[in-house]
């Protein structure tokens, strides 16, 4: 398995593929990124068409261990962000 992607490395193939300087490509990416996080903070979701849908899901109160003590503890309601995986993009890694 192969390094992930870093942010430089990100930008640098979006300049490229734009045909564009890294500064723009960066300051699209950074846009995005922002238009994402405030639209799933809101509870919303955000469809990338060919990657998948990013959303907000909550969490009920529930029963956790602490695995140093094995001692159980009650965690409160929470929000986490789950990423559903574009059946397109699926089918390609597939093969």
């Amino acid at each position: 398995m192969s390094k992930p992607m870093t942010k430089t490395q990100l930008i640098a193939a979006l300049a490229e593929e734009l045909g564009a300087d890294k500064k723009t490509a960066g300051t699209a990416l950074e846009a995005v990124t922002a238009i994402i996080t405030r639209e799933v903070s809101a509870g919303g979701a955000v469809t990338l068409p060919g990657v998948g849908k990013i959303y907000c899901r909550e969490r009920p109160e529930r029963m956790v261990r602490n695995p140093q003590t094995g001692e159980q503890m009650k965690k409160d309601a929470d929000k986490v962000v789950k990423m559903t995986i574009a059946k397109a993009l699926k089918d390609s890694v597939n093969g």
